[in-house]
């Protein structure tokens, strides 16, 4: 046999194996499935946005200010929030 009826039987034969394997996951994920079925949560969905707490607007802006410096590393006086916005 040339080299290439030999390099034809490898692929054959690796595609076959990769094709065989994904056959038995797929068998094995249907079986799963049917035996272990996907049950929902039985406490009914949250609706709306989360709640927010009422947070006076100077407080929450002294809190992010103090976060921005510690993570800057500077001190809270060196830097300046100028604005502050809800999302």
């Amino acid at each position: 046999m040339t080299k290439i009826y030999i390099a034809l039987n490898v692929s054959a034969l690796a595609l076959s194996v990769i094709f065989l394997v994904l056959i038995i996951l797929i068998g094995i994920i249907k079986v799963m499935v049917y035996l272990v079925p996907y049950k929902e949560d039985p406490s009914p969905p949250e609706t709306g946005a989360p709640a927010t707490p009422n947070i006076p607007v100077e407080e929450l802006t002294a809190a992010i200010h103090a976060a921005m410096a510690a993570h800057l590393g500077k001190s809270p006086n060196e830097i300046q929030i100028g604005n502050v916005r809800s999302l």
